[in-house]
C-alpha cells in the first residue's frame, strides 16, 4: 500500500492504519443503514421515529463524504465489515425483541442502543480526525470533521429525546 507519496508524508507510519479504518468505518456505516430502518419501525413515538429517519438520510450524506474522504487520497472507497457495529447492531436487535411487549420501555431501549452507535462512530471519526490531521491529510480532514460534528449532534438529540420519552 505504501508508494513514494506516502513515504514522504508526515507521520506515514499511520496511513495503513487510517486506510483500514475508513473502509472500517464506510463497513459501518453502510451496516446501519439496515439497522436505522429496523430501529424507525420500532420506535413509539413520532419523535423518535423522525430522529432515525432523519439520521438515516443523514448517513447516507456521511457515505457519501466517506467516499469522497478516498478520493481525495487516491483511493476508491472499499468497506470492510465492521465487527463491532454489527455487534451494536446485533445488541439493539435483542433489545427490540426483549421489549417490544412494553411500549412505555422500548423507545429508552433503543435510545441506549442508538447512542451506543454513536459513541462509537464519534470515537472513531475522532480518531480518524486525528490521522488525517497529523498527516497533512486536509481535504479528508475537513470531511472527518463533518461527519463527527454530525454524529455528535445525533448524540445530542438522543439525549433531549430520552428525557421527554422516558418521563411516565
Amino acid at each position: 500500500m505504501k508508494t513514494d507519496k506516502n513515504a514522504t508524508m508526515p507521520n506515514a507510519h499511520l496511513h495503513e492504519l487510517f486506510i483500514d479504518e475508513l473502509r472500517d468505518i464506510l463497513g459501518a456505516e453502510k451496516a446501519l443503514l439496515k439497522g436505522l430502518k429496523k430501529m424507525s419501525s420500532s420506535a413509539q413515538s413520532q419523535q423518535l421515529k423522525d430522529a432515525f429517519d432523519a439520521h438515516y438520510k443523514e448517513t447516507e450524506g456521511q457515505i457519501a463524504r466517506l467516499k469522497e474522504t478516498f478520493g481525495s487520497l487516491g483511493l476508491s472507497a472499499r468497506a470492510k465489515k465492521c465487527k463491532a457495529m454489527e455487534g451494536l447492531l446485533a445488541e439493539a436487535e435483542e433489545i427490540i425483541e426483549e421489549f417490544e411487549d412494553q411500549p412505555e420501555v422500548i423507545d429508552a431501549a433503543l435510545i441506549t442502543a442508538a447512542q451506543k452507535v454513536e459513541h462509537y462512530e464519534i470515537a472513531t471519526y475522532g480518531t480518524l480526525a486525528t490521522f488525517a490531521k497529523l498527516m497533512e491529510h486536509n481535504e479528508a480532514l475537513e470531511l472527518l470533521k463533518a461527519n463527527l460534528a454530525e454524529e455528535k449532534d445525533t448524540d445530542l438529540k438522543l439525549t433531549d429525546i430520552a428525557m421527554s420519552v422516558n418521563v411516565a
